[in-house]
């Protein structure tokens, strides 16, 4: 038997993860003696944020109820139901053709994905955005295409650098909206010009709308999909963000537009669900409840979340040599490095010297020329003055 180590896929090469990997770096900087401060994971319930009680009890009523063999592909019919009746009278969402559930909003993604690009086809993905999309599209040998979103106006999609960047092979357009890492929505004009490109050069657009319920101020966030019923949409959200479960792994997507275009795409991903069984059944059973139960939870989040991303941006913007353009949602805020043109480094030194973990740009895509990192404003306030304070004294560059 050989003993030569064994030779890897190719494709595992290009696979980073920004968030996680930071993780290593931290991890010897608390082996030599430093107490971290996390501001790197977008996960609210390893601070003081707690998955709502009904939702819970949902779950466990269910693995009581021995609700724990497989369900039916695509999800139970009760939770695919109140997600059909989320989509069309919250988010107003005309023309809903299907719906389905994964182990997450990434399975779900990655669902609609392989069911649609073959090696070496094209979907524009935003710049900076959730690495997601260009670890799952270069598995399945896809180049990477990013658009860039322009933080003079706020970190809005440049829609002349994704018309631009259309060519025969593209085959979709995502937007995350609101965004991660930056925290923007998109203004409904500019949403707007995206579906006129999607309609001219007839392409899918994937909406990921996970944080859509998490606005901090009074801007009303509005579902691409709402928009237009005549092109074909991807709308994808889950229990993780708002209602605080990202470690239940349940998220869906809902396919909306022409019948006719959309049925033989719908029935590819139907294929993919069927290969991979089902998603989790007890967590499932959590589904009615969220979308139908109490919500009360989201305004309190966002009420501290609000007080939260204040005194991000306040402390942020007081360090000479660092800017940060205000969140309006989710939890993230993306600073830029005026002087430090290697932001991967100088997250490198944050953590090993004075122990805050944050995330460098770099890892989710910025324009050439500029330099970023990503903090969570997820910590309690004391947390967070002490994390910025520290980065203070380290210093822009």
């Amino acid at each position: 038997m050989s003993s030569a180590p064994i030779v890897t896929a190719r494709r595992a090469e290009s696979i980073k993860y920004a968030v996680r990997d930071v993780v290593l770096v931290a991890r010897r900087a608390e082996a030599a003696g430093l107490k971290l401060l996390y501001l790197n994971i977008g996960d609210p319930n390893i601070f003081d944020f707690v998955t709502p009680p009904h939702i819970v009890e949902a779950i466990c009523k269910a693995l009581h109820d021995n609700q724990t063999s497989y369900t039916a592909s695509e999800g139970l019919s009760p939770a695919l139901e109140a997600i059909r009746q989320d989509a069309e009278e919250r988010c107003g969402i005309r023309g809903v053709r299907d719906a389905f559930v994964g182990n997450g909003a990434s399975e779900c993604i990655e669902v609609a994905l392989s069911a649609l690009v073959d090696a070496g086809q094209k979907v524009l993905t935003p710049s900076p955005g959730y690495p997601l999309y260009t670890a799952l599209l270069g598995k399945l040998g896809c180049p990477e295409v990013p658009y860039y979103l322009d933080e003079a106006q706020g970190w809005q999609p440049d829609v002349a650098d994704i018309a631009a960047k259309i060519d025969a092979d593209t085959r979709a357009i995502v937007l995350i909206n609101p965004n991660n890492p930056t925290g923007s929505m998109c203004e409904p004009s500019t949403m707007e010009q995206i579906l006129e490109l999607a309609r001219k050069h007839d392409l899918v657009v994937f909406a990921d709308e996970i944080y859509d319920r998490l606005v901090l101020d009074e801007a009303k966030h509005i579902s691409i999909a709402s928009l237009a019923d005549d092109v074909p949409v991807l709308t994808f959200n889950g229990l993780s963000k708002a209602f605080l479960g990202p470690g239940l792994r349940l998220g869906w997507c809902v396919t909306s537009g022409p019948e006719a275009r959309l049925r033989p795409y719908i029935d590819a991903m139907h294929k993919f669900l069927r290969a991979r069984l089902c998603a989790s059944h007890p967590v499932q059973h959590a589904v009615v409840p969220a979308l139908q139960g109490d919500q009360s939870h989201i305004a309190e989040a966002c009420g501290r979340l609000r007080l939260r991303r204040d005194i991000t941006v306040q402390m942020l913007n007081a360090i000479d040599g660092i800017s940060c353009v205000a969140p309006q949602a989710a939890f993230y805020a993306f600073p830029r490095l005026e002087r430090a043109p290697d932001d991967e480094g100088w997250v490198k030194g944050l953590i090993s010297s004075r122990g805050v973990v944050a995330v460098h740009g770099s890892g989710f895509g910025q324009r050439p020329g500029t330099s970023h990192f990503r903090v969570v404003f997820l910590p309690p306030e004391d947390v967070l003055r002490q994390a910025f304070a520290h980065i203070a004294e380290y210093g822009a560059g």
